[in-house]
């Protein structure tokens, strides 16, 4: 848990003051909440049964046989219902929403996945919704895009800046500061002011402990743990029953780009683009321009792309508890396919950067040993920008003739509204 709100010298509360009194509400709010056992309960009742946890922890013979190093094992958060980790806290915080009294629920998405995720929960929960995505994202994401809408949320396109999930981000601050009574922001990822971070964790913790559970079952000597980190969701509640010990290794992999340069990446913890910065309401370190704001940022994956990351994964990765690497593009297309090919198991873009910093550690540790990877979601979403890579003539022949298709008119159901 933060101290005060602080880890180290990284996180904090730096919010206008309209908004200090909704974010004490929820702080005071959030922490009678999970002391209570009802609303446990009422949580625990919503994760088996919304969810569908627990999720399995996957056995990957096949990669394991073929790479001859520690035996692989994968996490799989995309079986969860919506297809990733994200679910885990959109329920969790839909279900505080509800406690509080709150009326409304925005959210920012870069991926889509937590998108579709709250859309999901406010859906089960009959909380309005709207969702705002960058305007670069909604277009390369648009089946996410079509699945919020089709739980009934609003999603709201951002043109301002890089029009990707910083820019988001800032229009739900906005959006928030000015319906502080009758709104809650749900922050889908592990950053963002005082109480988010620990509340978060907290409710992504849920992965984390069923691995626990699940690699005493199977008798593991877990060498390390692998997951992507963008904010940090996934990876901050896939690791926390291990962040108080020495063992096993927890590795970070964040977002390599397509180069080292200036706006070819969104490595926060690797390099030395990074620098320590007070942006969205908290202290942490980011990628930033001379004149302080936050700079451009590059990767294949739409959820890997914000210039910050998680004030604890800052500290954890100062103190040396957490170890990073940056995983270019090329690297995570090639981990995806094989995966795919090797186990059957799709990766999202995101959670196939954990994947490709596990196939770089493999063969160095025991065979007697473990490595699991948190595959925070399911690549299924990733069609539109897969496709184009793996079989792009193909690809681009099904557009034309979808288009042809649509523009004709033809087997095409019109809905009356």
């Amino acid at each position: 848990m933060s101290e005060n709100g602080y880890f180290g010298v990284f996180g904090g509360k730096y919010v206008p003051e309209v908004l200090r009194r909704p974010i004490d509400e929820l702080e005071k709010g959030f922490y009678e909440a999970i002391q209570d056992p009802s609303f446990l309960e009422e949580l625990k009742t919503l994760q088996d049964n919304f969810i569908g946890r627990p999720t399995p922890l996957l056995f990957a013979k096949n990669a394991t046989a073929d790479l001859g190093g520690a035996k692989i094992y994968i996490k799989m958060e995309g079986l969860a219902n919506t297809g990733a980790h994200k679910i885990n806290n959109a329920i969790g915080q839909a279900l505080l929403v509800k406690r509080m009294g709150k009326t409304r629920v925005i959210a920012e998405t870069g991926a889509g996945q937590h998108g579709v995720a709250t859309a999901a929960a406010c859906a089960h929960l009959g909380i309005p919704c709207e969702i705002y995505m960058g305007e670069v994202d909604v277009r390369r994401q648009q089946p996410n895009v079509a699945t919020m809408e089709m739980y009934g949320a609003k999603v709201i396109p951002v043109r301002s800046g890089s029009k990707t999930l910083k820019d988001a981000i800032n229009e739900a601050m906005r959006d928030w500061a000015s319906h502080p009574d009758t709104t809650h922001y749900l922050i889908g990822s592990a950053l963002g002011p005082a109480p988010f971070p620990d509340m978060v964790r907290i409710f992504q913790s849920v992965i984390g402990r069923e691995v626990k559970e699940q690699a005493a079952a199977k008798n593991l000597d877990i060498a390390a743990l692998v997951a992507c980190v963008g904010g940090g969701s996934n990876a901050i509640g896939f690791f926390e029953p291990y962040l108080e010990a020495t063992a096993p290794r927890l590795i970070g992999a964040e977002a390599g780009g397509i180069g080292t340069g200036y706006g070819e990446n969104a490595a926060r913890m690797t390099g030395n683009a990074a620098r320590e910065g007070i942006v969205h309401g908290y202290k942490s370190r980011f990628l930033l321009t001379e004149d302080g704001q936050m700079a451009e940022t590059r990767s294949i994956s739409a959820g890997l792309d914000y210039p910050g990351i998680n004030p604890q994964f800052a500290d954890l990765g100062v103190s040396g508890r957490v170890e990073f690497m940056a995983i270019p593009d090329k690297e995570v297309l090639e981990a995806l396919q094989y995966f795919a090919r090797k186990e059957g198991v799709f990766f999202a873009l995101e959670s196939a950067h954990a994947a490709a910093a596990a196939l770089r550690i493999v063969k160095e540790i025991p065979k007697d040993k473990a490595i699991i990877i948190n595959m925070s979601g399911r690549g299924d979403k990733d069609i539109f920008i897969t496709s184009p890579v793996f079989r792009n003539r193909q690809w681009k022949e099904f557009l034309k003739s979808e288009l042809t298709r649509l523009e004709s008119g033809a087997d095409i159901y019109h809905a009356k509204n």
